[in-house]
C-alpha cells in the first residue's frame, strides 16, 4: 500500500512539473509572436520603392512651382556621399538642389487629364468670402505653396476679375492672383505648350474682357 501511494505522489510531481515546463513554453511563444508583429509593423511603415527622377524631368516643387531636372550630382558633406538634383525654376530663375531622400518634396507634372479637369474648375463661378482679407490672404497663400494642381487652380478662379484693370483689384491681391495665375500657366505649359494661356484665359472668361477693352476709341 504503501508504495502505491508513493507511485501517486511521484505522478503528481510530474504532472505538476509538466505543467510549468507548458507554461514557460507558452510564455515563450507569445513573446515571439509579439516580437514578430512589431517587426512586421516596423516593415509596413518603411517606404517600399522611391521614385527615381532622370534629367530632363519636369516636376513640382511646392514652394518654388515648376522645375526642370537638369543634372543629378554628388557630394561630400563631412564623410557622408550625397546624391542630389539639381532643379532649374524657370518661372523664378533660380536652381535647387535637392537630395534624393528627399525627393519626396517634388511631384511629378500631372497629366492631360489632372490638366483638363483644373481648367474645368477655372470654369466654376468663384465663391464669394466674407471674411477679413488678411484670413484669406492667408488661405490662398498655403494654397499656392501646397503645389497641389486643384488648389491653384481654386485661387486663380476665386481671385480672377476677368480684366487686366489694375483699378479691379486691391495691390495684395493683385500680387496673389499673379503669382498663383503663373504657377498654374507653367504646369499646363509643359503638357499644352503656348495654348496653355489661351485655354486659361478662354476658362477665365479673360479674352472676352480684353477684346471688350481694346475695341472702345
Amino acid at each position: 500500500m504503501g508504495r502505491k501511494k508513493k507511485i501517486r505522489r511521484t505522478s503528481k510531481k510530474n504532472k505538476k512539473q509538466e505543467e510549468a515546463i507548458n507554461k514557460k513554453i507558452i510564455t515563450k511563444s507569445t513573446f515571439k509572436t509579439n516580437d514578430e508583429k512589431i517587426v512586421i509593423k516596423k516593415i509596413k511603415k518603411q517606404p517600399t520603392e522611391k521614385k527615381i527622377y532622370n534629367i530632363k524631368d519636369y516636376v513640382v516643387y511646392p514652394k518654388h512651382g515648376v522645375g526642370k531636372i537638369i543634372s543629378v550630382e554628388k557630394a561630400k558633406i563631412g564623410n557622408i556621399e550625397i546624391t542630389f538634383y539639381k532643379v532649374f525654376i524657370e518661372g523664378e530663375k533660380l536652381t535647387l538642389s535637392i537630395p534624393l531622400n528627399q525627393q519626396s518634396h517634388l511631384r511629378p507634372v500631372s497629366s492631360i487629364n489632372q490638366i483638363n479637369k483644373a481648367i474645368s474648375i477655372l470654369k466654376i463661378k468663384p465663391k464669394i468670402k466674407r471674411t477679413m482679407w488678411s484670413r484669406r490672404a492667408q488661405e490662398y497663400e498655403q494654397k499656392i505653396n501646397s503645389g497641389k494642381l486643384y488648389l491653384l487652380a481654386e485661387v486663380v478662379k476665386d481671385l480672377n476679375k476677368k480684366t487686366d484693370v489694375i483699378a479691379e483689384q486691391s495691390y495684395s491681391e493683385r500680387q496673389l492672383f499673379e503669382k498663383a495665375y503663373e504657377r498654374l500657366k507653367s504646369e499646363f505649359e509643359v503638357i499644352l505648350g503656348d495654348k496653355a494661356k489661351v485655354k486659361m484665359d478662354k476658362a477665365l472668361k479673360r479674352v472676352e474682357n480684353t477684346a471688350q477693352i481694346e475695341t472702345p476709341q
